[in-house]
């Protein structure tokens, strides 16, 4: 089982940066699916970044392209979103996922394709 904890959260200005840092222990997730996910508070998970198992250049959802930049670092165990151009919508819990490589139908974008979970970073962003 792997753990997972997110980092890096915290209160900016609208059109600031923020780096999130999701710091992997217990295994090894070089050849793991990961992934970041945002909630805001009474609705549903939603998909912002994802690479597959095999790595590669990760997905975006279309609400943060441009702005928001996924990248890892397996010698570290570590997983990163760089925030630039910050938004008061942007303004939610952010969580990082992973999951062992498997074979299955269900979307990498979608939060049933993995299994572990950190605890959160809340990301807070004023006009």
């Amino acid at each position: 089982q792997v753990q997972l904890v997110e980092s890096g959260g915290g209160l900016v200005q609208a059109g600031g940066s923020l780096r999130l840092t999701c710091s992997a222990s217990g295994r090894t997730i070089s050849t793991y699916g990961l992934a970041w996910f945002r909630q805001a508070p009474g609705k549903e998970r939603e998909f912002v970044a994802a690479f597959s198992w095999s790595g590669g250049i990760p997905s975006y959802a279309d609400s943060v392209k441009g702005r928001f930049t996924a990248s890892r670092d397996n010698a570290k165990n570590t997983v990163y979103l760089q925030m630039n151009s910050l938004k008061p919508e942007d303004t939610v819990v952010y969580y990082c996922a992973a999951s062992p490589p498997r074979s299955t139908s269900i979307s990498r974008t979608h939060e049933d394709y993995y299994a572990n979970w950190g605890q959160g970073t809340q990301v807070t962003v004023s006009s």
